[in-house]
């Protein structure tokens, strides 16, 4: 044979190289299998990875605070909140614009609330707080409309922000307070704006156009109204007053040549001063006048916290770093010790009682076991509530079984135990309820064992116990092991059953986590309770393989 001949490709039956026919193959089969998983998968991505991600994220994402205050943010991030010093003027001005925008959305209460989860007091601040908002720009507009009448008329407004035909508009502007109100709005906004600023006027009244731009969004996008017929918000006057109040405004209007000059020169020249913002929020609310507000705010203004996990391990965020929360608030640290510790009892308590039943389960006649079998599922089969709530009537003072040890005298009628609302009575009902999780897999496993082995080591000398000791139970252990990590990921996570019978003392940091998600809705801090309970989990499912090994987990 020559060497081309030996050279050549093999050739599959249609001609092509069996090389690539047998990895197009290859790849079909992937293909199809890869199909028909993907409804599990995407199934598993959406309903299961997603959620937990969204989750996680959550206990660090902090955006409320700077998307709500924005530039308040900004002027706040240039004060040192280590000094004793009030924050600067343009910080309170900053803050009364955001803060009235923000109560126009009925944003404003979301944010104390947020704060409220750093400092007591601050959601009744801001809900107070944006009551009293309009007040001053009510005022403000009495100026106003004493010094030239037609800035009481709303189409005075519109003339002046509003850019005409041919005029140049401020697209930068009417986007990034687009962006804003979007965000601010609780539905998708589906009006139409008729209205765009005037890049004119919002070069000399910055913060009025702002204001008024503001407004507008408003009236058009999420209240469809009319802008031009609509009365602006009151902190327009306020803003307006500022600027026709600053310094060099009244040479920026010798150049103006838009509308309503003469209107702004009627307030250039009406002796108007600069609203004090710091004396209106300490008329408002004493505790503006409080330096540790301003820390507050400026502490958690971040887009992004570790706040949540320092409160989660009784700690907290300052403007001097993590420090310990005071001493009275020091509990989620004790509910994790106390979730692993009884989590780790009711694990034990069901090896000690679950072991002799699936024993007897494995090596009694077949009929007899079938009954067992049947006596361990049926509370299996039984509504969760209604076996916990068999719990609360048969453990409480004058329940079944302090009946039954007065009546057989182990215990005084006045000394009756008490076995509801602590730990005792956790430990009990999640035990029953958990029980049959250990029995099954242990079960299965024991069912695999021969029996030969243990008359075979008994043929040869051994005890009954030493027989057990040294054959069978290590046999048994990878039902063990199996039952354990069942009974213990489902104990960690309980928290309808201590919930109904555990009482203050007898409840599972679960409980706290389900607490934040339903009551407090502070959803940060569940999430990171719940982030640690998941990094805690699988810390012990490692020391859990290194010492016993996962391999020798079975369930049959």
């Amino acid at each position: 044979m020559s060497d081309t001949a030996t050279n050549a490709p093999v050739l599959a039956a249609d001609g092509t190289p069996l090389k690539r026919s047998l990895s197009r193959a290859l790849r079909v089969q992937k293909m199809r299998a890869l199909a028909l998983i993907a409804p599990l998968l995407a199934f598993v991505l959406i309903s299961f990875i997603v959620p937990i991600g969204d989750m996680l994220f959550r206990s660090v994402e902090n955006r409320m605070v700077e998307d709500t205050l924005p530039y308040t943010i900004d002027e706040l991030s240039k004060w040192d909140g280590a000094a004793d010093a009030l924050p600067p003027e343009p910080v309170f001005r900053d803050m009364y614009f955001d803060l009235f925008l923000a109560a126009e959305m009925k944003r404003h209460t979301r944010l104390g609330s947020r704060l409220n989860y750093e400092a007591s007091g601050m959601s009744s601040l801001f809900r107070q707080t944006g009551r009293k908002l309009d007040d001053p720009g009510k005022d403000a507009e009495d100026l106003l409309v004493a010094i030239d009448p037609r800035w009481g008329e709303r189409e005075t407004y519109y003339d002046l922000f509003n850019a005409a035909d041919g005029k140049s508009v401020d697209h930068d502007l009417l986007a990034a307070q687009e962006k804003r109100i979007r965000w601010l709005a609780d539905e998708k906004p589906t009006g139409e704006m008729i209205f765009a600023p005037s890049a004119t006027v919002s070069n000399l009244l910055p913060l009025a156009a702002r204001v008024y731009t503001s407004s507008a969004v408003i009236t058009g996008l999420v209240n469809n109204k009319e802008v031009a017929k609509a009365k602006p918000m009151e902190s327009l006057y306020l803003a307006l007053i500022q600027d026709v109040t600053r310094p060099g405004f009244s040479d920026d209007l010798v150049d103006y040549k838009g509308p309503q000059k003469d209107a702004l020169a009627a307030l250039a020249n009406g002796g108007l001063t600069a609203p004090d913002y710091t004396a209106i929020f300490g008329e408002i609310d004493r505790d503006w006048s409080n330096i540790e507000t301003w820390r507050v705010i400026q502490t958690h203004s971040g887009r992004y916290t570790s706040g949540y996990f320092l409160n989660a391990v009784d700690m907290q965020k300052t403007p001097d770093g993590a420090a310990a929360q005071p001493e009275n608030k020091r509990v989620l640290i004790q509910l994790f010790v106390r979730t692993l510790i009884m989590s780790l009892t009711i694990m034990g308590a069901c090896i000690l009682l679950g072991y002799p039943v699936a024993w007897l389960l494995a090596n009694l006649p077949a009929r007899q076991a079938n009954v067992l079998m049947i006596l361990v599922l049926l509370p299996f089969w039984t509504s969760l509530l209604v076996r916990t709530s068999a719990w609360k009537v048969m453990l409480q003072q004058q329940g079944v079984i302090n009946d039954v040890l007065v009546w057989i005298g182990l215990v005084d009628d006045s000394n009756r135990l008490i076995m509801i609302n602590n730990q005792f009575g956790t430990i009990t009902a999640m035990t029953h309820i958990l029980l049959p999780f250990m029995i099954l897999p242990m079960y299965s496993v024991m069912q695999t064992i021969n029996p030969t082995y243990l008359r075979a080591a008994k043929s040869l000398g051994a005890t009954n116990w030493t027989a057990f000791w040294r054959v069978y139970f290590p046999q048994s252990i990878p039902g063990i092991g199996a039952g354990s990590i069942l009974v213990f990921i489902l104990s960690i996570g309980y928290y309808i059953t201590p919930e109904i019978v555990g009482g203050t003392k007898g409840v599972f940091i679960s409980n706290r986590i389900a607490y934040h998600i339903s009551s407090s809705l502070n959803w940060g801090l569940a999430a990171a309770l719940g982030t640690i309970l998941l990094a805690v989990v699988l810390a012990l499912y490692w020391c859990y393989d290194k010492i016993v090994g996962i391999d020798n987990v079975k369930l049959g």
